[in-house]
């Protein structure tokens, strides 16, 4: 391994655990439970990007569809939950596990497109799962399900009395998901990735199996994908399917990679800390989403930053470090 390569690996991590370790100690002095619900949102929203950069990020693979990953995992919990009495944590789980043998079934066929047709098979499956969500009886159709409470407890994962036990879920997510990207960077499959998102005929004449590689990609984002979409179930306490499969999910879990930084460890954790607060205090302040008004201004945001800084955000960090080095 190329020594500067190594030392930067170290130096993300080290990073990272301070990162961790200073966000833990937020709800000391964080008691405002509006700013609270902020923190989480953007935790949250930092390991859904995080988990949507994987298979979009670093193989290259755009996808506007994994609102659908989202929603099975919130309706895998709370179906499992209040029809069978099966326990969240294990929810979260097969939510997952579904999630990501759905991805690699859907890849079957649509791995097989280029651009932007794969881009539109993405949205179209998706508002197909969002339709036959609304109109299954089982499952609530329209209505939605109502997560019975039965008072605080992390056995159930329920908490009516204070957010922090969600806080600190989400910022564990965060870390997962950051965690096993980072991870993922220097794994053979992190190389098979970024040579895929490069050129894949390239990378398939050096041995890449280019098939197999965005399979796995898939399935990985998925999965994540689906761990937080139960635990935004359980943290709202009711779903329905446009609560949890709707359109601005999928857009929300891609805005903050791409503004802070696609296919990169740190961006979609900057693009993430800047995006989602933004859109809370702007949606609370000056009119609501029902307005639009929050959207003209993140809209507008993604705008200026495509146009002065192509490759996101963490580019400044990048070009800072460079100016350093030739003085």
């Amino acid at each position: 391994m190329d020594k500067n390569f190594a030392a930067r690996r170290r130096r993300d991590l080290i990073i990272a655990a301070v990162l961790a370790g200073l966000a833990a100690l937020a709800p000391l002095f964080v008691k405002d439970v509006y700013v609270q619900n902020i923190l989480i949102l953007t935790l949250m929203y930092a390991a859904l990007s995080q988990s949507w950069n994987i298979l979009s990020g670093y193989c290259g693979q755009i996808s506007l569809g994994h609102a659908l990953y989202f929603g099975i995992g919130a309706y895998t919990t709370e179906l499992l939950f209040t029809k069978f009495g099966v326990l969240p944590w294990f929810g979260m789980f097969a939510g997952g596990v579904i999630a990501a043998v759905i991805a690699m079934g859907l890849g079957y066929p649509f791995f097989r497109l280029r651009g932007h047709y794969f881009v539109i098979a993405t949205i179209v499956i998706a508002e197909i799962g969002l339709l036959l969500f609304q109109n299954w009886e089982w499952a609530g159709a329209a209505m939605g399900i109502t997560i019975p409470i039965r008072g605080d407890s992390w056995l159930k994962f329920q908490f009516l009395r204070t957010k922090l036990p969600y806080f600190y879920f989400a910022l564990a997510l965060c870390c997962l998901a950051w965690f096993v990207t980072w991870w993922l960077e220097d794994s053979k499959w992190g190389f098979w990735w970024r040579a895929v998102k490069d050129n894949p005929e390239a990378a398939e004449s050096l041995g890449v199996v280019v098939f197999n590689s965005k399979m796995g990609a898939a399935a990985v984002s998925a999965f994540l994908v689906a761990i937080g979409g139960a635990f935004y179930a359980q943290f709202l306490a009711y779903i329905d399917p446009e609560s949890v499969m709707g359109f601005q999910f999928s857009l929300l879990m891609a805005l903050p990679a791409v503004l802070g930084g696609i296919g990169t460890l740190w961006g979609p954790v900057l693009g993430a800390a800047i995006l989602i607060p933004m859109t809370e205090l702007t949606r609370s302040y000056i009119g609501g989403s029902g307005r639009g008004v929050d959207l003209i201004v993140y809209g507008t945001l993604i705008v200026l930053i495509s146009l002065a800084l192509p490759q996101g955000l963490v580019s400044l960090f990048s070009r800072s470090k460079a100016k350093g080095a030739t003085r």
